[in-house]
């Protein structure tokens, strides 16, 4: 049998005492490296502490910029046949990332296509027929009264956004709008006028309201008519012929919600005269005009009311200017057809790119 000398007792004692010496010579040994080199760490980390930071170390102040995502707004039929060239719409009204193009080659490309009403009932069949990509969008657009606008009920759910002048469009522009003049002032100043009333019609049909107020107006005062249905336009401009009366009859063509047109904004206010308006309802006005900056035909009972009312002022400058007060502290923007519609369209679709929906009631919402 073969014995093993470490399997003695006295031999397993001394070398466990050997073992156990060892262990302790081996900590000795690590802590004396241990401590020099825990010195060098700890002054190492408070000389950092205490040295200035470098010029890369140091804090700085990063801008994060929101950019607008870019949007390719692909027009499918130019209004009217309107050829005036896209604008730019950075800068032109500050709007980052638009590109506006006519090639309907980019249709796969396109973030949306605008889609003009009018056209759009002479040429249905003319629509995109390829499939539409995903998050494309359709815009609706239409500046006509719904008088003015057929087809309407054949649009349900074809649409993913609305652009016209009613408030609740998705895009809304209006006619026009009054912005702050950024301070209080003298109001501008308003040359004599000698003329009294104006107006100016293209569009003349017996059986509108516009035109059937007129013939019971006319009777009790004087009205200036320039037009295809009277005088020429002094050197073909409104604003100059309009420029040289007191009032204005900003009538439109239809009675319908948020329909003010051109009529009031370029015709009357840009000219300087006070308007005259027969429209909506005087609340409506109110919406975006002050009380005090034109005078609804609705206020008075009768044409001939309406008639004594602006002989009286004619006769009392005083009570006239006050017509004309607003003017200090606003002034008045005409929205310009077409390219600032296309801008805002491109906008609109930057707004609305996390939005996912379809207009299924066009007809109702805009007949109402």
């Amino acid at each position: 049998m073969r014995t093993d000398d470490t399997s003695h007792p006295t031999t397993r004692r001394v070398n466990g005492a050997h073992r156990q010496k060892q262990c302790r010579s081996r900590r000795s040994y690590r802590w004396v490296f241990a401590l020099p080199f825990g010195s060098i760490v700890v002054l190492f980390v408070l000389t950092l502490m205490y040295l200035p930071p470098s010029r890369e170390d140091a804090p700085t102040h990063v801008v994060v910029r929101n950019e607008p995502p870019g949007v390719t707004l692909l027009i499918w039929w130019r209004p009217f046949g309107n050829r005036e060239p896209l604008p730019d719409c950075a800068a032109k009204y500050g709007i980052q990332g638009c590109t506006l193009t006519e090639e309907r080659c980019a249709y796969d490309r396109a973030d949306a296509v605008i889609v003009h009403h009018a056209e759009l009932t002479r040429n249905w069949s003319a629509l995109p027929r390829a499939p539409r990509p995903a998050r494309q969008k359709w815009i609706w657009m239409n500046f006509e009264s719904p008088s003015h606008s057929g087809w309407l009920a054949g649009l349900a759910g074809l649409f993913n956004l609305t652009m016209s002048y009613h408030r609740g469009s998705d895009i809304f522009m209006p006619y026009g709008y009054l912005q702050p003049r950024g301070g209080d002032g003298d109001a501008p100043q308003v040359r004599a006028r000698r003329g009294l009333v104006a107006w100016i019609v293209s569009n003349w049909n017996e059986q509108h309201e516009r035109v059937q107020y007129f013939r019971r107006l006319r009777k009790h005062i004087q009205v200036d008519v320039f037009g295809r249905a009277g005088q020429d336009l002094i050197s073909d401009s409104v604003t100059r012929t309009v420029s040289r009366y007191k009032f204005y009859l900003a009538f439109e063509n239809s009675m319908h919600t948020d329909y003010i047109t051109e009529k009031l904004w370029r015709n009357a206010l840009v000219s300087g005269a006070v308007p005259v308006v027969l429209g909506p309802p005087r609340e409506n006005y109110e919406l975006f005009l002050p009380a005090d900056a034109f005078i609804h035909v609705k206020d008075f009972r009768s044409p001939r009311g309406l008639a004594a009312y602006l002989k009286h002022l004619d006769r009392h400058p005083a009570l006239y200017q006050r017509y004309l007060t607003w003017r200090r502290h606003y002034s008045v923007h005409v929205t310009s057809f077409w390219a600032e519609h296309y801008c805002m369209a491109c906008r609109g679709v930057q707004a609305s790119r996390h939005q996912n929906k379809v207009v299924t009631d066009l007809a109702v919402w805009f007949e109402s």
